[in-house]
């Protein structure tokens, strides 16, 4: 269309935007071959792409706090929970001032909203186990369950300082003496609290696809040294080891998890059995035989008063 500024393909940039001036000066620009959407972490969701577009063209520059809207780099977020972070309201307050109304509109607060056990509608983002002790994640908390079955709840940050805000996924490999966070397309490697050299990598360092956007749910089974990565509704399976996916995946996940057809959003293994987390529901599985037990609401491990 005779663009001076013309888009490269699909995976590549996804729009572009003038900071403001005369002409086309705040104009911003969506490459029509993407796919975008409204709220599917399959695409690219619209409303994040032009929300980040439209800082641009109210003057804001790209940001190095990752997390951050005006971050480079796309990051799936659900739309319906989307807050606009502080490192953004400091950068327009910077250009426009602050808001004067006396009623503002709620943005995203230094300290995420504590999550609440009993809540029935909670979904966690992500379960694992760590050192005898399983932690159960949402938002920017998690909760910590003892082999005593005293649980407490803590900011993620309190623990890993290095950490992302808030998580995909999470697995422990006792062997490496490692736990994994997964956010978006990065992991992040702790030895206790401490983040290891190197990290965060990209999830292609599991010899994922670099299509893939996240990884929603990990567990691993330190009996085999093989860890599950859940992606939508199929799975694959990684050797610890060997440093390689197995042959033969993904799989559909109820291939491997026979009555599974939802999505998996977290998982875990406790005493010979495998959580499998959808929704607000829990499916347990035996972890051998992979048969269907029992369905559990997802707050049925941690204390609801």
């Amino acid at each position: 269309m005779g663009r001076p500024y013309p888009f490269d393909g699909p995976q590549g940039i996804l729009a572009h935007a003038f900071a403001p001036s005369s002409g086309i000066g705040g104009d911003a620009h969506f490459d029509e071959d993407e796919f975008f959407t409204l709220r599917s972490s399959k695409g690219f969701v619209l409303f994040l792409v032009a929300a980040h577009e439209f800082g641009h063209s109210l003057g804001l520059a790209h940001s190095n706090v990752r997390g951050a809207l005006m971050f480079p780099t796309y990051s799936f977020t659900d739309p319906d929970r989307f807050s606009l972070p502080s490192d953004d309201i400091r950068g327009i307050q910077s250009l426009y001032g602050p808001n004067r109304d006396k009623t503002p509109i709620q943005t995203h607060p230094e300290v995420p909203t504590t999550p609440k056990a009993c809540d029935p509608n909670l979904i966690l983002d992500a379960a694992t186990t760590l050192r005898d002790e399983t932690m159960f994640f949402k938002d920017g908390f998690f909760w910590r369950s003892s082999p005593s079955k005293s649980v407490t709840q803590l900011p993620i940050k309190h623990f890993w300082l290095n950490a992302p805000n808030n998580i995909d996924a999470a697995y422990e490999d006792p062997v490496q003496d490692k736990l994994f966070f997964f956010k978006g397309r990065q992991v992040w490697a702790f030895n206790g609290i401490h983040l290891e050299p190197s990290y965060p990598k990209t999830l292609s360092s599991f010899g994922l696809s670099s299509l893939v956007r996240n990884v929603s749910a990990a567990v691993h089974d330190k009996s085999s040294g093989k860890t599950l990565l859940f992606i939508d509704k199929v799975y694959y399976r990684y050797n610890e080891r060997a440093k390689k996916m197995d042959r033969g995946y993904p799989q559909l996940v109820e291939s491997g998890f026979p009555g599974m057809t939802a999505e998996v959003t977290a998982a875990h293994i406790s005493n010979g059995y495998i959580y499998l987390y959808s929704g607000t529901n829990v499916y347990e599985f035996g972890l051998y035989s992979k048969r269907f037990l029992r369905l559990l609401k997802n707050n049925f491990f941690l204390p609801c008063y």
